[in-house]
């Protein structure tokens, strides 16, 4: 289902649903995608670090990323054991064609650059929320099943806390506008990309 949120009144919808032959490629290749998981968080934790670098004079967004990197770093904890339990080890991480694409949206100068990377990021939480919680329908193993049950949770608080952050640093109706843009482009891209065993 779409994902909906109004931090002061900012609206995010995902703009298309995951296609059930998504969580069916998964289901077959759990394996890999628990390698480019585990990549992904840690991912996740480095942007929260970078953030934070770019931005160390912003108080409420280095609070709520010393969080975030401290949560996302446990998540790579909990799927390396994963990973090590089914007897695989970590492989070196692979570009992920999903971001890459979506970089392309992020505009130049420091204000425009800061509110797309804030944008950007509830996008991708969002999408992972909602992947999580797909998953954490399909899977039968308890462990699994509620671990992304869980996870599902997580990213809903994740995406939350960037549109947060976006609406404590620009103008509602600034933010609405461009929100609306990542959304549309989004699920563009989804719909354009090849279905692999991965995040996105």
């Amino acid at each position: 289902p779409a994902l909906h949120q109004e931090p002061d009144q900012l609206l995010l919808t995902l703009g298309t649903t995951t296609a059930p032959a998504w969580v069916e490629c998964v289901l077959a290749n759990f394996d890999d995608f628990l390698l480019d998981h585990a990549a992904c968080e840690k991912k996740a934790a480095g942007m929260a670090i970078s953030m934070i670098s770019h931005y160390p004079d912003r108080i409420e967004l280095v609070n709520a990323m010393a969080e975030l990197a401290v949560e996302e770093t446990m998540h790579y904890r909990e799927v390396i054991k994963l990973i090590h339990a089914r007897k695989r080890t970590l492989a070196h991480d692979a570009k992920d064609p999903y971001i890459s694409q979506l970089r392309r949206m992020v505009r130049t100068g420091r204000n425009d650059f800061f509110c797309d990377r804030l944008l950007m990021a509830a996008v991708v939480e969002a999408r992972g929320a909602e992947r999580f919680a797909l998953l954490g329908q399909q899977l039968l193993e308890p462990t699994y099943k509620t671990f992304y049950q869980a996870l599902a949770r997580s990213e809903a608080r994740h995406y939350e806390t960037f549109l947060r952050l976006a609406c404590c640093y620009f103008p509602i109706e600034l933010l609405q506008d461009r929100l609306n843009a990542w959304l549309e482009f989004e699920a563009s891209l989804l719909k354009a990309l090849a279905i692999r065993s991965a995040l996105h």
